[in-house]
């Protein structure tokens, strides 16, 4: 009898697929197929089956095929009948399959004891319940088109949002049309950088964050360091480079926003020589001295792209991000983009501008402006009780400060932190490889990362792992 595939489809919408073959007549080939279906697994114990007169019509055969091989089954074990029910398969049938081969998995490494790295904010803290309010009111009153392709530019709602926000908490000048969304400032670089936006070489603070070198140095774009001081960046050194990439609120990792007076230098060097500042604003919003410090895009709008995300604010989960673009830069990001949104899910879009615009965003990013500063504070105290000789600094802003060692003492310090259980990062580790700017020793401690429970004993373990005086 020649093969065929069937699909059955049950009351409960599912599909039932056999295969009819072998020996024997319709019958005999319909009770191997379901007895195969059964052993293998692919009906699980408690599966409904599809009623013998729809199966029947569907395979072509005789209802009285399908009933007597049913009833066969049943009589064998494999399946059992009640009325009202219907025909399932039965629970025992589990124990008439050979037992499955267990696959070898790899080893489960487990993650430190202490994690102070830089860079997350407490996972825990992530406000699920107004994100989830946020969600349903985005769902339910989003309009048809939604489902459709995404706007490269990415949602109205949401830009029209970050307008008002940015304007507001960090004194970006812009308009809805000036922004585009992506998914993170990784990707922001890649667009920029790799669609042919922009071209190298590309200035750069002498310590940043290594990932996005080697984003730039992917897209082909050389960097060159600038040294660092107790102003920040020294843009004085800038040279022949068409564009300078800072962190000028709070520089990444040692701390500090750029000084008033540089920030009106770099704009005057952006102006002479037609080039162009690129503004990472990646935790602007958590100052704990004082107000925060305003965007340098608020300055002079056709000379900065200002870039940021809600990785510190929120989560590094939430995969949204945004540039605040010159206005003669817009089209060609869209156009390295594509004619679709291929990375910024629309529906978290949506969800994004109802939590900005609700205000939930901003008790969010005010309770944790609280309590990170009081994760500070604890540091803080804890070094001064336990370790008096060690100098904190970027303890201002941001959810990590460094604390600056002995010279020589960083490698053994990372090695003892590791000891002890502690997952942190050395200074040298942000360094770029190219500086002339003298190094320094020191470690960078994320203060943000380990829940409320678990951040006393990371303190009272980093304070053991330091060298002594």
């Amino acid at each position: 009898m020649a093969d065929s595939w069937v699909n059955a489809a049950e009351r409960i919408g599912a599909d039932l697929h056999l295969e009819l073959s072998g020996p024997g007549g319709r019958r005999a080939a319909l009770i191997r197929a379901l007895r195969e279906a059964v052993r293998s697994g692919r009906l699980a114990p408690g599966t409904r089956l599809p009623p013998y007169r729809s199966l029947a019509a569907d395979l072509g055969v005789a209802r009285n095929t399908v009933a007597d091989a049913y009833a066969e089954l049943v009589a064998e074990g494999w399946l059992t009948a009640r009325q009202g029910s219907g025909t399932r398969v039965a629970e025992r049938a589990a124990l008439l399959r050979p037992a499955a081969r267990v696959p070898r998995r790899a080893p489960v490494h487990a993650g430190p004891r202490h994690d102070l790295r830089q860079g997350s904010p407490d996972a825990s803290a992530f406000p699920r319940t107004a994100w989830l309010a946020s969600y349903r009111r985005a769902l339910q009153q989003a309009p048809s088109e939604v489902f459709g392709p995404g706007d490269p530019a990415g949602r109205a709602e949401l830009r029209e949002a970050l307008t008002e926000y940015l304007a507001r908490a960090r004194g970006v000048r812009t308009e809805p049309g000036r922004i585009v969304i992506c998914s993170g400032f990784a990707h922001a670089l890649r667009l920029l950088f790799g669609g042919g936006v922009l071209r190298g070489p590309l200035a750069v603070e002498a310590y940043g964050l290594g990932f996005h070198r080697e984003v730039l140095a992917t897209a082909g774009v050389r960097t060159v360091p600038l040294p660092l001081d107790e102003h920040g960046a020294r843009v004085d050194r800038l040279g022949r480079e068409r564009a300078v990439l800072l962190t000028p609120a709070h520089q990444f990792p040692t701390g500090g926003p750029l000084h008033p007076a540089r920030r009106t230098a770099v704009l005057d060097w952006a102006r002479a020589r037609d080039g162009l500042v690129l503004e990472d604003d990646y935790d602007g919003e958590f100052r704990y001295d004082r107000k925060p410090v305003g965007a340098v895009q608020g300055l002079d709008p056709e000379r900065v792209i200002h870039l940021g995300s809600v990785s510190k604010s929120l989560s590094p989960a939430v995969r949204l991000g945004w540039m605040v673009l010159p206005e003669r830069y817009v089209d060609a990001v869209l156009a390295a983009k594509g004619e679709r949104e291929a990375w910024a899910s629309v529906l978290d879009q949506l969800c994004l501008a109802d939590f900005v615009a609700s205000g939930a965003y901003d008790r969010h990013v005010r309770r944790m402006r609280q309590r990170y500063r009081g994760r500070r504070d604890r540091l803080v105290a804890a070094l001064a009780a336990h370790a008096p000789h060690i100098e904190v600094s970027g303890v201002a802003a941001g959810l990590h400060a460094v604390l600056r060692l002995p010279p020589g003492s960083e490698a053994s310090a990372v090695k003892a932190a590791a000891w002890r259980g502690i997952a942190l990062d050395g200074l040298a580790a942000f360094r770029h490889p190219q500086t002339d700017m003298p190094a320094a020793d020191g470690l960078v401690v994320g203060y943000a990362t380990p829940s409320e429970h678990a951040y006393g004993p990371a303190l009272e373990a980093l304070c053991g792992a330091l060298p002594p005086p």
